[in-house]
């Protein structure tokens, strides 16, 4: 019964965007790849639609997300000046682009202070982190900004929740129990989701990006960079034009592992940029981050 009621809410929701859709003035492209993400939306939404009848309340993920950033701050070493001028600037680019989020949760965006962890992840509730290691692979801010917001669309599009859904259920954890759900381990969050998932967030994570002001283009020239770096040190197919140490490469290497395939994922930014019509926006903003000490002490510097 609780599925065909989904299954109808899931149906209704389609046949409203669709009347609206139908209803706009600005002229789409329509390509055969728009067809198939669509299609591909709605079959995924279906087959997810029972897990919203048992998620966590906003406020429930929100508390439960906090308890977890609790324990991450715990085992976090204290940041160094120049470490604080980083995460200030993760805060800058991350409050930019989480205002496009859908869901009006308390972004907060943490680094990590690890030049070896080649990643970024999300709690439920709002937390991003960011290892330092994937930063400095970056060259411009809208390369960031995609990062950003690909990890606040695993937030916003509920697959964060929905991991909780499943671990409870794997672990015999009490769905509703705030305090059985920190049993979760930390690693869990730091993993990979389903190929559609990420598929989505990188899909989404671009779009809020480019309504926060950034260009599509970071994410191509990201994923661009993950390609050579995949040959140089995962592959080893050539010889490295840039040195990192043997914890980054395996970090890169798990990276790619919970990710799905570079060429999908640019194939498919490529894709969001045509049918958008975002090609114009090519000029990307330089990586720069602006902080300056007193007394050993992180100062902001005035604009």
């Amino acid at each position: 019964m609780k599925r065909a009621i989904a299954f109808l809410i899931v149906l209704l929701v389609g046949l409203a965007a669709l009347y609206f859709g139908e209803r706009r003035h600005e002229s789409t492209r329509v390509s055969a790849n728009a067809v198939l993400e669509v299609a591909a939306d709605v079959q995924r939404d279906l087959t997810r639609a029972p897990m919203r009848l048992t998620r966590l309340s906003d406020d429930q993920e929100i508390k439960l997300g906090n308890e977890l950033a609790e324990r991450y701050s715990d085992e976090a070493p204290n940041l160094t000046p120049e470490e604080q001028g980083l995460e200030a600037y993760l805060r800058k680019v991350g409050a930019s682009v989480s205002f496009q989020a859908h869901r009006r949760l308390p972004y907060s965006f943490h680094l990590l202070p690890n030049r070896s962890m080649i990643n970024a992840f999300s709690l439920p509730g709002g937390h991003v982190y960011v290892g330092e290691g994937i930063l400095d692979l970056m060259s411009s801010e809208d390369q960031l900004a995609f990062i950003l917001g690909h990890e606040i669309e695993h937030i916003d599009h509920y697959h964060c929740a929905e991991r909780v859904q499943v671990e409870a259920r794997l672990r015999d954890l009490k769905l509703g129990i705030i305090g059985a759900l920190v049993q979760i381990p930390l690693e869990v969050w730091e993993a990979g989701y389903s190929k559609d998932e990420e598929l989505e967030a990188d899909r989404e994570g671009m779009r809020i990006a480019v309504l926060g002001g950034y260009s599509p283009y970071g994410a191509v020239s990201l994923f661009e960079e993950f390609e050579k770096l995949n040959a140089e040190y995962v592959i080893r197919a050539k010889s490295p034009e840039q040195e990192l140490s043997e914890l980054a490469i395996q970090s890169l290497a798990g990276y790619f592992r919970s990710h799905p395939a570079t060429s999908d994922r640019l194939s498919q930014a490529k894709s969001l940029i045509a049918q958008e019509q975002w090609q114009d926006r090519r000029t990307q903003k330089r990586f720069r981050v602006e902080y300056e000490t007193r007394n050993g002490e992180f100062v902001k510097q005035e604009r």
